[in-house]
């Protein structure tokens, strides 16, 4: 299960995301789509370890991302997998 509760990121001045809520039960699928910028891959980054948010909470199967230990985060990195698609279509 993933949960994310009122994420904020930023890069400087842009805000990137702005108080994302997400809910995501084990097996299911989601599609995230949306314009150049929307902060799409940044959602992404946060969900798999690689950055973290400025604010709000990640919860990973009922585990704070923000509380693992570094061991316990590389081997969740490990599990997580994404695709992109660069191509318009």
């Amino acid at each position: 299960m993933i949960k994310m509760i009122d994420v904020y990121k930023s890069f400087g001045k842009n805000e990137v995301l702005k108080g994302i809520n997400l809910h995501v039960e084990r097996g299911e699928v989601v599609v995230i789509i949306g314009p150049s910028g929307s902060g799409k891959s940044t959602l992404l980054n946060i969900i798999g370890g690689i950055d973290s948010a400025d604010e709000g909470n990640l919860v990973i199967d009922g585990e704070r991302l923000a509380d693992m230990s570094e061991k316990k985060l590389s081997l969740y990195r490990r599990k997580i997998g994404r695709a992109s698609c660069r191509e318009r279509v």
